[in-house]
């Protein structure tokens, strides 16, 4: 089982830029696909972006070309840069850990990180 710990997340203007950081431990993180999925109070948890063990990454047409993924396979460690921040960012952001097939299923979470943007 792979444990996952989230920090980064707070308080930000809209415009303005976070980075969240999800540390992993328990498994081979090397070997896992990783992503980031969201949920905002009263909507369903939806994904948001996912890099492979390789770093090749996709992203949900609501973050693209705002929020950049990667991983330090060294650190196991995967990282969440968002910019151009939105009020409609709004959401506790959670990391996650499984496999793709049409789109990313998950059997690890973290705890989740809340991110607020402000208008």
């Amino acid at each position: 089982q792979v444990q996952l710990v989230e920090s980064g997340g707070g308080m930000v203007q809209a415009g303005g830029s976070l980075r969240l950081s999800c540390a992993a431990s328990g498994r081979t993180f090397s070997s896992s696909l990783m992503g980031w999925f969201r949920q905002a109070p009263g909507k369903e948890r939806e994904f948001v972006a996912a890099i492979s063990r390789s770093g090749g990454s996709t992203y949900a047409d609501y973050v693209k070309g705002r929020f950049t993924i990667s991983r330090d396979n060294a650190k196991n460690t995967v990282y969440l840069q968002m910019s151009s921040l939105k009020p409609e960012d709004t959401a506790v952001y959670y990391c996650a850990a499984g496999w793709w097939i049409d789109t990313m299923k998950v059997d690890a979470w973290g705890q989740g990180t809340q991110v607020t943007v402000s208008s």
